[in-house]
């Protein structure tokens, strides 16, 4: 992409974006993903009606008087975005590709993230980690990954959702928000996947095409698998195919629910043919009513 192109994007994507964080996002997020930590802040005198499980029992011997410790919520938290750059995000049959919505769906998490103060890290992913882009805060870096995802190509097609939740638990000890944005045509990450919800906040974005759930009828037509490069004729004229083909889509949709649901991950599905905005912010107010 020339480099006025991109710049011209990017701007494009900052403005849609950012008002978007600013005036719908802000409080939603802030009340999904407020800090679940607690530090240490201070000691101080006891008072009637303190938690005796607080009481510091070394300053207390020290001064013969009773002293506790007191905590505070820590706001600030990391944002780690792993993002899915395999060869299907080039897929998209109605008014946008995959990674037009895996790209703006990314940019907004990243404005209401430094909104809040908190540090956005990125990890893109085929079946190999392309590229690791460390926490940081700031309006410069978040134009730097939404820079990448416009741009970016990776050297690998497939997709190891695997991979990419090992390099997080092995790059990312502190624990985190983790948004992992895919279309999930893998399989078998449901080990790497626990880990990673025991160590981190894991919240699955599932980004898929409308033709990816049914065929239509239009008869004889040649099907390209963006990431082997597999060819196929498909004869969609068939209403055995069709349903063969919804049967599976809903099979792989029922296993990765189950899947998420049983290690306690929250997750959304959205279609590159609707809004993201609505799933997003029922996600956001779902995850502040259990908060």
């Amino acid at each position: 992409m020339e480099a006025t192109e991109l710049i011209r994007r990017v701007r494009k994507i900052e403005i849609k974006t950012r008002g978007l964080s600013q005036h719908i996002f802000a409080g939603e997020y802030h009340s999904a993903f407020k800090g679940r930590g607690i530090a240490f802040s201070e000691v101080r005198e006891y008072q009637y009606g303190d938690d005796i499980r607080n009481v510091d029992w070394n300053v207390t011997a020290r001064f013969n008087h009773p002293y506790i410790k007191v905590f505070e919520e820590e706001r600030e938290l990391t944002v780690m975005l792993l993002v899915d750059v395999s060869g299907s995000r080039f897929f998209g049959t109605r008014s946008q590709l995959k990674m037009n919505v895996i790209t703006e769906i990314s940019a907004v998490l990243s404005f209401s993230a430094i909104q809040n103060n908190d540090k956005v890290g990125v990890i893109l992913f085929s079946d190999r980690i392309e590229k690791f882009i460390p926490p940081k805060k700031g309006k410069q870096h978040i134009l730097r990954i939404i820079r990448e995802l416009l741009d970016f190509r990776p050297e690998n097609r497939k997709t190891s959702v695997t991979e990419a939740l090992r390099f997080l638990s092995n790059a990312i000890k502190k624990r985190s928000i983790v948004f992992l944005i895919s279309d999930f045509m893998d399989h078998n990450f449901e080990d790497a996947l626990r880990i990673a919800a025991k160590r981190h906040d894991l919240v699955g974005l599932r980004i898929y095409d409308i033709r990816e759930t049914e065929l239509p009828d239009i008869g004889l037509i040649n099907i390209v698998d963006a990431e082997t490069g597999e060819k196929m004729l498909v004869d969609t004229s068939s209403s055995y195919t069709r349903n063969s083909y919804r049967n599976s889509w809903e099979k792989r949709t029922e296993d990765l629910n189950e899947t998420f649901l049983k290690l306690g991950v929250d997750s959304v599905s959205i279609s590159t043919d609707e809004d993201y905005v609505r799933p997003l912010i029922n996600l956001f107010k779902k995850r502040a009513s259990f908060a």
